[in-house]
């Protein structure tokens, strides 16, 4: 045999059967538990691990609620303008003109109803 023969048998003898490590899939979401992304990275930020299958379909229609996944029907989903204490400073009699802080305002900011 020579060299090359011998460091195969040698290598072969002492190899070891690799450790399979199972990777994280995570859903990280902002503090009101809408998704931002879907990632297997440790990145910091919100997030709460799911299973393969989730991670693979990846669905935008999902809320975290109570640090669970929880499904929407994003047909029932509506958006509405509302008074509010903070938001978007608007003229007071319309809405589609923006002012500042300083210019009699009526504060706007969009809700959503699930």
């Amino acid at each position: 045999m020579n060299d090359t023969t011998e460091n195969f048998w040698e290598a072969f003898a002492n190899w070891e059967e690799p450790i399979l490590i199972e990777p994280t899939y995570r859903l990280y979401h902002d503090e009101n538990g809408n998704p931002l992304f879907y990632s297997m990275e440790a990145v910091e930020g919100n997030y709460i691990d799911i299973d393969k299958e989730t991670y693979s379909a990846s669905p935008s229609n999902v809320r975290i609620v109570d640090g669970k996944l929880k499904y929407i029907n994003t047909g029932a989903t509506i958006r509405k303008l509302v008074p509010s204490t903070t938001g978007i400073a608007c003229h007071s009699t319309n809405v589609l003109i923006i002012v500042d802080d300083n210019t009699p305002n009526t504060k706007w900011t969009l809700k959503t109803y699930e």
